[in-house]
């Protein structure tokens, strides 16, 4: 399964409990995830999503230090099976 696949059912899922997969875009601040995640009740987290098997780049795990250092949760998504515990993961933050 491709990444944009992947990617794809993660907005899906995330707009069948009505909330917002909205994607980042951050010129001069690279490495930041793909996705900003918004649930009912203010609930907040970013996904980084990548092809099956595949890992987050330096920059990319210091974005994420960087996020978690400020209490958001931030995940790597590599596959759609992945998709119900992340959003779960949210939900019970």
């Amino acid at each position: 399964m491709r990444e944009k696949q992947i990617e794809q059912q993660l907005v899906k899922a995330v707009k069948d409990i009505n909330g917002f997969a909205l994607k980042l875009v951050s010129p001069g601040f690279d490495g930041m995830p793909d996705r900003m995640i918004l649930l009912p009740n203010r609930k907040i987290a970013f996904v980084e999503v990548k092809a099956p098997g595949k890992m987050l780049r330096p920059l990319q795990e210091k974005r994420k230090r960087q996020l978690e250092s400020l209490g958001f949760l931030v995940f790597c998504l590599d596959h759609i099976d992945e998709i119900g515990g992340i959003l779960r993961e949210i939900q019970a933050s």
